[in-house]
């Protein structure tokens, strides 16, 4: 559970005003509720009493009676405030639970990243995101008005009803409800875990299905996959039904828990009455308000029921958080400069055996240089160097007159853009794909980079910039997603460009001018590019081989 509790923390840093706001409207709710139903049973046992002692003609009902409309329309006003409060808080809070992810994320090693990119991964981030809004909606706001509001209702009625009612009241409902909740966490932990697997594992065979219907239906594979689903589906159902069971049967304790607090409060009240130590509208009191608590605990079931899926989630989600949340940077590099590399050696991820012999080139701004040889040889790999992803065996790498090492991460992010091989694009207008890369471009902007994509004739013939894409770029070849992603890139105006294989998949004319665009959209612009075709080398000023 150090987990849950290590999220809380970043939570409540983060969003603390938000937390303590909806915190405050729910212990005024509930304070209003236990306030409400006690003074109702006090002002009805209270006029019963005067009417049969004969002064009901003298009895004051206005007070009593504008007091409960009172507490009514302000509980009513209060709950509506404390959902608004607590719902704007827990999306505050995940909100920069989000960011401190995703700044994590971003500060992992490249091959990590590289992982996060298979939908499965992605599913289950996503999932263990949303089953953390539980923890402080259901679990810690309610922890903690609820106890606050059986702290008050303890002294409150410690001074009205005596303190027999207050400490009956109390070790009851605190220790009564402790018990059922934690026998209800035990018992709900392991079913709590499998049905969030569960769903998991349908949610993801029901998108594979989708996303892969004419594959499957084409190798005869579609009843298959339908089948696999449907069977996760009735698992997941079995896992919520043995988890919905349990949770009402922790409903039924506290109910009767709810039941014999009242019952027990109901005795002591008649026994001080009937020892002149109490009035029997003040005795009723404690009945009503033992009733009223019950609203403290009841929500909490479903809290624990979904512990262990918080908890799992917790343990996921706390590997990859950033302990700072990320701050938007408008860069801090505005010149232009090359790249010098000496003696460079590199390896794979896990090996220290060098992956190239020593390399030693440099390309000076409005330079254009190919890195060739065959397929991996590690021209990708020398990329990601470059770009600070990949960290190097040995040698030294230069970029605009310092050393790769001394530039900070938004200086070099402003500095150089890489595109790889498997550039991504997401579903939206081609502008607002476009504009991922600069916000506040404006439309002649993207036309122009298009145009030294050659793309803008094909966007112009299909609607324009306002042309919808599905997910992954769908609906654009592969050639024109990839001259997308690269106008994207250019979109950034880096004084370094790093390409990975930037005409794959296009015909010599289209290449040719895709690689003429680009030295015209950034004539000062260091770009190195590797690459295997005829096509892009004999455009460049060199060629660098990697072995």
């Amino acid at each position: 559970m150090s987990a849950l509790w290590q999220i809380l923390r970043l939570m409540l840093r983060d969003q603390r005003t938000a937390l303590l706001r909806g915190a405050a409207l729910s212990v005024l709710v509930l304070a209003m509720g236990v306030a409400l139903l006690g003074l109702s049973g006090w002002f009805i046992t209270a006029a019963a009493a005067a009417g049969l002692a004969g002064v009901g003609a003298t009895f004051d009902v206005f007070r009593p009676s504008a007091m409960v409309r009172f507490l009514a329309l302000c509980r009513a006003a209060a709950r509506y405030g404390e959902r608004l409060a607590t719902h704007d808080a827990t999306l505050r809070a995940l909100e920069s639970l989000r960011l401190r992810l995703m700044a994590g994320h971003l500060a992992a090693p490249w091959q990590r990243l590289i992982r996060l990119r298979g939908a499965e991964v992605l599913n289950r981030l996503t999932a263990d995101i949303d089953a953390l809004d539980g923890l402080p909606l259901r679990l810690a706001l309610p922890v903690l008005a609820g106890g606050l509001t059986q702290l008050l209702a303890f002294g409150v009625l410690w001074f009205l009803a005596g303190w027999q009612v207050a400490l009956w009241l109390a070790a009851v409902s605190i220790t009564g409800a402790a018990l059922v909740l934690w026998r209800t966490g035990r018992r709900t932990l392991r079913p709590s875990r499998r049905a969030e697997a569960a769903a998991q594992a349908f949610r993801t065979r029901l998108i594979d299905l989708i996303r892969s219907r004419d594959d499957l239906a084409v190798y005869g594979h579609l009843e298959h996959q339908l089948a696999a689903t449907r069977k996760a589906e009735i698992r997941r159902r079995n896992m919520q039904n043995q988890l919905d069971r349990l949770d009402r049967r922790a409903g039924a304790a506290l109910v009767t828990l709810t039941s014999l607090s009242a019952g027990g409060a109901l005795w002591l009240g008649l026994t001080l009455t009937q020892q002149g130590r109490l009035s029997p509208a003040l005795a009723a009191l404690g009945v009503f308000a033992a009733l009223a608590l019950a609203e403290t605990l009841i929500p909490l079931r479903r809290a624990v029921a979904d512990l262990g899926r918080m908890a799992d989630a917790a343990r996921r989600v706390r590997g990859g958080l950033s302990v700072a949340l990320p701050v938007a940077s408008m860069g801090t590099y505005t010149g232009s400069g090359g790249i010098r590399v000496h003696d460079l050696c590199l390896a794979r991820p896990g090996d220290n055996q060098p992956l190239t012999p020593p390399l030693s080139f440099s390309v000076a701004p409005g330079e254009t240089v190919a890195l060739t040889g065959p397929s991996g040889a590690g021209k990708s790999t020398v990329l990601l160097a470059l770009a600070g992803l990949h960290p190097p065996l040995s040698g030294q790498i230069t970029l605009a007159g310092r050393a790769l090492a001394d530039w900070d991460e938004p200086a070099l992010r402003d500095l150089l853009t890489l595109m790889p091989q498997r550039a991504g694009l997401m579903g939206g207008t081609v502008a607002e794909a476009l504009r991922l890369a600069a916000p506040d471009a404006a439309e002649a902007e993207l036309w122009q980079a298009l145009e030294a994509t050659a793309l803008a004739e094909t966007i112009r013939a299909r609607g324009g910039l306002d042309l919808r894409l599905g997910s992954g770029g769908s609906g654009l070849s592969g050639g024109e997603a990839r001259r997308l992603v690269l106008a994207r890139a250019l979109l950034r105006r880096p004084a370094i460009l790093l390409l990975d294989e930037p005409t794959e998949g296009l015909d010599p004319d289209t290449a040719n001018r895709v690689l003429s665009g680009l030295r015209a959209h950034l004539p000062q612009a260091a770009i190195l590019l590797a690459s295997h075709r005829e096509t892009e080398t004999a455009q460049t000023l060199r060629n660098v081989t990697v072995h």
